[in-house]
């Protein structure tokens, strides 16, 4: 296991308590609603690559789909099982997927392609276990959110980006809300490298949002102006006749 799964497997109990807590963090009300709606009907196979504690494979599950949730954390993924015991988790690489060629009809990534080490890595194997004309669904935490921060929590402030936007940069965000905290690590990188690890994967995006945020209760919010996640849907050309 790499330095970086083990930053994740220390995370996972906190990671576990901030995903479960119903209305907690985004997922619920504004980046998940949206990934949602790009996602295709269920098909033959879904493979959900950095699943964590599963919360997306059981909206998966709940929505039709023949789920395989796969993660690099040993604890994420006890405490997916212990969730959803009829559930299939595997403990795996995103940039080594234990899985034939053409095993599965969908991809999903769910914040989890800027939480590998090597992306593009894990965007070929995408393409690899995907049929031909299969999906890949990604949502990510946005470039240009990922390049900066907002000086304060008012809805007014000034979002400042400090050197460059461009080249993979490392990401530690320690976070509190509400009694529970979490220190998010990852990777970001600019839209250009995730266009590129696409195309030289085979895949063509044929669907791209920036969703805005919109408070559950109406506020403003710093995040009206800015966008937080990228989601986008792309389908295979592997072995396939496309001109």
């Amino acid at each position: 296991m790499s330095s970086y799964n083990e930053e994740w497997e220390h995370e996972a109990l906190n990671w576990a308590a901030w995903a479960r807590a119903p209305g907690h963090d985004a997922y619920w009300h504004y980046s998940g609603p949206t990934f949602f709606e790009l996602v295709p009907p269920p098909g033959r196979a879904t493979l959900e690559v950095g699943c964590g504690e599963g919360r997306v494979c059981r909206d998966l599950a709940s929505r039709g789909h023949r789920v395989v949730g796969l993660d690099a954390s040993p604890t994420l993924l006890r405490l997916a099982r212990e969730e959803d015991p009829a559930g299939e988790y595997v403990l795996g690489d995103a940039a080594a997927l234990p899985f034939d060629d053409g095993a599965f009809d969908l991809v999903v990534a769910f914040n989890s392609l800027m939480d590998v080490q090597d992306m593009p890595a894990a965007v070929r194997e995408a393409a690899r276990v995907l049929e031909p004309g299969g999906r890949f669904c990604v949502c990510v935490v946005h470039p240009l959110a990922d390049a900066g921060a907002f000086e304060s929590r008012a809805p007014d402030a000034r979002f400042v980006i400090e050197g460059s936007y461009y080249g993979r940069r490392r990401v530690e965000i320690p976070d509190e809300r509400d009694g529970l905290s979490i220190t998010f690590r990852g990777w970001a990188y600019p839209l250009e490298d995730y266009a590129r690890a696409l195309e030289e994967a085979g895949f063509l995006v044929e669907a791209l949002r920036e969703p805005a945020y919109v408070a559950p209760d109406g506020s403003p919010s710093r995040w009206n102006r800015l966008p937080n996640f990228l989601q986008l849907r792309a389908v295979s050309r592997r072995g396939l006749d496309v001109r």
